[in-house]
C-alpha cells in the first residue's frame, strides 16, 4: 500500500532523501509483492513522525501519523501512532487556529499627522465586507492612546457619552463609556482604553453591542485571540 495524502508524499520524499544520503547501507530490493518498498516506506514514516513529534511540528506530524494509521493498520507503527495521534492532531488544529486568528489583526507604526504613530486594528467577524467595522488600538505621540471603532457610512448613534455592553469571552456583559469625536468622522472612541484593552488582551472575542446610524443596532464580534501585544508599539517617552 503507498501513500495517497500530497503533502504526506512530499514529506516523506524529503525524508527518504536526507536517510539515504547519511545511510552506508544498501536500500531494500523490491520483490514481486513490494513489501520491502513498503516496510521500508513504513520505517521512514514512522522515524519521520517521531522526529516531528519531538520538535512540536505539530501540522507536519499529525498529516504523517494520520496516514500510517490509514495505510498500515493493524501494524505496530500504526498501534504506537495512535496513542499519541489524538492529541497531536488536537495540538496540530490549535496551532492552525492561532495562525489564523494572528493574521486578522493588522499592525502599522510611521508618521501621521505630525507625531509617531503604532495601532493595530482588526475588522469585525461579518460575512459582508460593507458590514464590517474596524476595532482600532492607537498610540500617538501627540494624542496618547485611544481605542475606538471605526465604520463605514454615517456611523453611530451616541449623544453625549453613551453606555456600550461588552463582553469578553464567556463572562458577564460589563458597561463600557463611549463618545463620539467631535471632528464627525464615523468612530466612536471607548472610554478607559487602558483597561479594556488588557482585558482584550487575554481574551479570544470580543463582542461589542453598538448602534449604527444606517444599520440600527447590533452585536460587533472581534476574534481577538491572536492579538499580538509586542507588535502594538510604545512610543518613546519625550
Amino acid at each position: 500500500m503507498r501513500v495517497k495524502n500530497p503533502i504526506v508524499v512530499l514529506i516523506l520524499l524529503l525524508a527518504a532523501v536526507a536517510l539515504s544520503a547519511c545511510s552506508d547501507s544498501p536500500a531494500p530490493s523490491p520483490s514481486a509483492s513490494g513489501a520491502p518498498v513498503a516496510d521500508a516506506q513504513l520505517i521512514t514514516a514512522l522515524n519521520l513522525y517521531r522526529k516531528l513529534q519531538q520538535g512540536k511540528s505539530w501540522e507536519l506530524a499529525a498529516p504523517v501519523g494520520q496516514d500510517i494509521v490509514a495505510t498500515y493498520p493493524g501494524s505496530t507503527a500504526a498501534k504506537e501512532v495512535q496513542g499519541t495521534l489524538s492529541d497531536t492532531t488536537a495540538k496540530a488544529a490549535a496551532v492552525a487556529t492561532h495562525r489564523r486568528l494572528q493574521g486578522l489583526w493588522l499592525y502599522q507604526s510611521g508618521k501621521e499627522s505630525g507625531g509617531n504613530q503604532s495601532t493595530a486594528s482588526i475588522y469585525s467577524n461579518d460575512a459582508v465586507a460593507a458590514d464590517r467595522v474596524r476595532l482600532i488600538l492607537r498610540r500617538h505621540s501627540a494624542w496618547g492612546q485611544s481605542a475606538y471603532l471605526f465604520g463605514g457610512g454615517k456611523g453611530f448613534e451616541c449623544r453625549g457619552t453613551c453606555s456600550l455592553k461588552v463582553r469578553f469571552d464567556e463572562q458577564p456583559a460589563q458597561r463600557i463609556k463611549a463618545y463620539l469625536p467631535p471632528t464627525g468622522e464615523p468612530a466612536m472612541f471607548i472610554s478607559g482604553d487602558k483597561v479594556f484593552i488588557a482585558k482584550l488582551e487575554h481574551a479570544q472575542k470580543t463582542s461589542i453591542d453598538v448602534a449604527e446610524k444606517a444599520r440600527g443596532a447590533r452585536t460587533l464580534v472581534f476574534e481577538v485571540g491572536g492579538y499580538d501585544a509586542a507588535r502594538f508599539l510604545l512610543l518613546p517617552k519625550k
